[in-house]
């Protein structure tokens, strides 16, 4: 018996190798867009905390990595061929790098939330002066375990799509070098707004425009990180979950009345996958502000997804609903900049409320254009309610195209175009 274990040690120590000589077989992507997040996690290199890079599929997250990456221990665990990998195996692993490579002082690993246990290995590594840079596509996967073993030793910053700053960046270099654009730059930069509202930010989309690319990501999204993880017995209900939220964003629902629309009669057992979408970053909810948190947690929420271009290919509307979408980008640019977001509803409504501390600090309203009187009543309306109602003296208008500014009952409103905000140093 002993002899066959050693035989099985010997399998799977040549299996981690074969893996880890394909893996560092990589290129970089030839297009490359150079992400923000990276300057900031670089400040953070010779730090000795664990480095956690968290995110949807694809956002990302291992291009960073790999950017970052000096030394050879990487080790990417989302590979079918540790599909039998335990903890007890990482001690393995350990020892195969060390045949390889020698003693190294930095390790990188890609999707090591799939393996149970994973937390107490990374602490051990941890307590040996070693750096770790750890990438995840589950929220709660990695808290609970970083939470439970690793408090106060690591550092977590979220992945998401390209932003449009980014892209901006990407396809027109030299513009953070200008004070001031020029005609023909504004109508440049409108140009790639409006390709960045059809294209949304998944690097790969973004690069080849491939629809198959966008309806993978969002199976392996649904099947592996959801249905196959928790083992859910109803797979069409999760998808009716999901295809209902994709085609209301940005409009006010609760558990029951979302649970009335697709079917479900258990308000619990619609929180619960409302939970796993938002664990594994495909959607958001927004709660509706109130200084309870119990009314909070009890009131109605808005729902928004990680990227619009997987809006069109999942939600069902009859029309390109461009108010919802413009909406999700203003949503996700706010995100971004990691602000603690809720929404405004009395008698009127205003889309964005932004908490520091423990006040509203800003009001923001969206909407595709203020020509029509009656969207332009209601519009600063809904402001003007959000504003006397948590004594803001400003509040922003974000619109498609138009710029103005608007003095009113003692109090400021700014009205700018959505492109020119998302391009505004923060």
């Amino acid at each position: 018996m002993h002899g066959f274990a050693v035989i099985l040690g010997g399998m799977k120590k040549e299996i981690l190798k074969q893996i880890i000589a394909d893996q560092r077989v990589y290129k970089p992507p030839k297009d490359f867009f150079a992400r923000t997040l990276t300057q900031e996690i670089h400040r953070f290199a010779k730090d000795p905390n664990i480095i956690i890079l968290s995110g949807i599929r694809r956002s990302g997250k291992s291009t960073i990595q790999r950017a970052l990456q000096q030394g050879d221990c990487f080790f990417n665990f989302d590979d079918e061929r540790l599909i039998q990998f335990r903890v007890e195996d990482f001690q393995l692993l350990l020892e195969v790098f060390v045949e390889l490579f020698g003693d190294q002082p930095t390790f990188y690993f890609d999707e090591v939330q799939n393996i149970k246990g994973w937390e107490r290995f990374v602490r051990r590594l941890y307590e040996q002066g070693k750096k770790i840079y750890i990438t995840g596509s589950n929220a709660t996967l990695l808290s609970k375990e970083l939470g439970t073993h690793l408090t106060g030793r690591y550092i977590q910053f979220e992945v998401y799509p390209l932003s449009f700053q980014e892209i901006v960046q990407h396809k027109m270099p030299e513009i953070s070098s200008k004070k001031a654009l020029s005609t023909s730059d504004r109508a440049l930069v409108q140009r790639h707004f409006t390709d960045y509202f059809q294209t949304g930010g998944i690097p790969d989309y973004v690069k080849f425009g491939k629809i198959e690319y966008l309806q993978d990501l969002l199976e392996g999204i649904l099947y592996r990180d959801i249905i196959a993880r928790y083992k859910l017995k109803n797979e069409k209900d999760l998808r009716e979950v999901a295809y209902y939220l994709s085609s209301n964003i940005g409009k006010p629902f609760s558990y029951t009345s979302l649970g009335e629309s697709v079917g479900i009669n258990s308000p619990h057992t619609i929180r619960k996958y409302c939970g796993y979408l938002e664990q594994c970053y495909l959607f958001f909810c927004v709660n509706r502000y109130s200084d309870s948190l119990s009314k909070q947690m009890q009131g109605p929420k808005k729902c928004y997804m990680i990227d619009s271009a997987l809006i069109r290919i999942t939600g069902f509307r009859v029309s390109e609903d461009r108010g919802r979408i413009l909406e999700n980008i203003v949503f996700l640019h706010l995100k971004m900049q990691s602000k603690e977001i809720y929404f405004h509803k009395n008698q009127k409504e205003c889309d964005f409320l932004i908490r520091q501390g423990r006040r509203i600090i800003q009001a923001i309203q969206v909407t595709t254009h203020l020509s029509e009187p009656d969207t332009k009543e209601r519009e600063i309306a809904g402001l003007l309610e959000a504003m006397k109602t948590y004594r803001l003296k400003e509040g922003l208008i974000l619109t498609e195209s138009e710029e103005d500014f608007i003095q009113i009952e003692g109090m400021a409103i700014s009205i700018l175009p959505i492109w020119k905000w998302l391009l505004e140093k923060q």
